[in-house]
């Protein structure tokens, strides 16, 4: 409203009548009015004009609209197939886990012996002549119809000398259907177990058969074994029984728990455990006596070595005479303090020279050993790696602790199917093709071992070859001794 309309009031009461007046665009829309008819059609027409809503989600029909231009025909079974799908398959499932299907699938496939039987001898012979005799014979068995179209003759091919290993892998083999018995190899045949779920690890000098052998006392065949520390031995009949259990199930066998073991014997105490790891079985073998300080070597070698055999009281494996395994240890008990003097001037002088430096003299003070026996060994030929460390013990005969020696063993057995085998071979010195820093390239027998039962890890240390020169002397060589 202009100043010249007429109706202006001027005024202070005038001024907030005008301010306080609602505006028109504010007011409400009345029942019937135009504006709320015009916004009624436009709702109308906008409901009316929008596209109809699909039947399925966007993305369900992108996938059917994908597989229906995608879809090949196979060419030989005629199926429609899909290869993005195939692929996120075999991505989602396990391809492990086939034991399952493959047994149902045998158990109701039809019967093939007419397929066998329609192909000529000599194509049967020609394709076993492929074959060495262990797979041979276990073509021959796999049917009565395979048995005979070959014949026995491959299974008295295994009886010849120059095929012993193969008789070995074919009759390993049948552990799955013999859990009552066990493959004795001097005989290299089955005997029933004596002891079954019963069978424990016992000393040397103990005779402990597992089975009614022929050949029990006989030293000119004597069954495989590993020594483990001096007046013990590990049978490979007790790494069957450990790898038949975890193949198979625990009536074929023992838990790996049941072949640990503790032990003392000539000041020594040794403490054994098993553990299987990737179809493989793992042994830790801890050692430990008590350690006076200042040896000498000569007692040094008393506090080492076995007047009986001249081999380590400790586990070893068949290397432990090549290389810096011996001399690391000798290495490490010259680490332990020596008492000091009880003369006059000389306390005087060490005390002022401790009060000089801040510190106080403590024999039984945390041992730091040098940068030649501190790092962890592992044998080049076979899977064994050691550590040698200086521990604080207590005595329970004298009731204080005193400085001791540790030293651990870690090794890799093997799968416990033969004595043949690389790992069982390499351990015992009988294979020279075994190269364990190309075996455990990545990650170490020790730290897979100590993972398995216990979150906490070991202290860095460094893993160095135990013969870094690659000198085989034997006992012709005297740095070991």
């Amino acid at each position: 409203m202009s100043a010249e309309s007429p109706g202006q009031k001027n005024g202070f009461k005038s001024f907030f009548s005008n301010a306080l007046r609602p505006k028109k665009s504010r007011q409400t829309l009345r029942k019937g009015s135009r504006s709320t008819t015009d916004l009624r059609l436009a709702a109308r027409s906008s409901v009316d004009e929008a596209p109809p809503m699909p039947e399925l989600a966007p993305l369900h029909a992108h996938r059917l609209k994908y597989r229906e231009l995608h879809a090949q025909v196979d060419s030989q079974l005629g199926e429609r197939r899909d290869y993005t799908e195939i692929i996120h398959t075999l991505g989602a499932s396990d391809l492990n886990d086939v034991s399952a299907p493959t047994h149902e699938q045998n158990d109701h496939r039809p019967p093939g012996e007419s397929d066998v039987a329609s192909l000529p001898l000599k194509l049967w012979a020609q394709i076993a002549g492929y074959l060495n005799p262990a797979e041979a014979a276990s073509l021959a068995m796999a049917s009565i119809t395979l048995y005979r179209r070959l014949g026995p003759r491959y299974l008295m091919a295994l009886d010849h000398p120059d095929n012993h290993t193969h008789k070995i892998n074919f009759l390993s083999n049948l552990d799955i259907s013999l859990p009552h018995h066990l493959l004795c190899f001097p005989c290299i045949q089955y005997h029933r177990r004596t002891q079954e779920g019963t069978e424990r690890i016992r000393p040397s000098h103990v005779l402990n058969p597992l089975f009614n052998c022929p050949n029990l006392r006989n030293a000119l065949k004597p069954p495989p074994r590993h020594r483990i520390t001096h007046g013990r031995n590990l049978p490979f009949t007790f790494v069957q029984l450990a790898m038949r259990a975890h193949r198979f199930g625990p009536s074929y066998g023992l838990a790996p728990d049941a072949l640990g073991r503790r032990w003392q014997r000539d000041n020594w105490s040794h403490t054994s455990r098993f553990h299987i790891h990737e179809g493989r079985l793992l042994m830790r073998v801890t050692s430990q006596t008590f350690a006076a300080p200042a040896l000498t070597p000569s007692a040094q070698r008393m506090l080492l070595y076995s007047r009986e055999d001249y081999c380590p009281y400790f586990s070893t494996c068949a290397h432990w005479r090549d290389g810096e395994l011996m001399p690391a240890c000798k290495c490490a008990l010259e680490h332990i303090p020596r008492p000091r003097s009880n003369g006059g001037l000389q306390t005087l002088e060490h005390r002022v020279k401790d009060r000089i430096a801040g510190q106080t003299f403590d024999p039984n003070a945390l041992t730091t050993l040098c940068g030649f026996c501190r790092p962890m060994r592992r044998c080049p030929e076979c899977p064994t790696e050691y550590l040698i460390e200086i521990k604080l013990s207590e005595d329970l005969v004298d009731r204080r602790f005193k400085q001791s020696i540790v030293i651990t063993r870690w090794s890799d057995i093997g799968d416990g199917t033969t004595p043949d085998g690389i790992e069982w071979g390499a351990i015992n010195g009988k294979r020279d093709d075994y190269d364990s820093f190309a075996h455990y390239a990545r990650r170490g027998i020790a730290s897979i071992f100590e993972a398995a039962f216990t979150a906490d890890t070991l202290p860095g240390q460094r893993v160095v070859s135990l013969n870094p020169k690659k000198k085989k002397l034997g006992e012709e060589g005297n740095k070991w001794y």
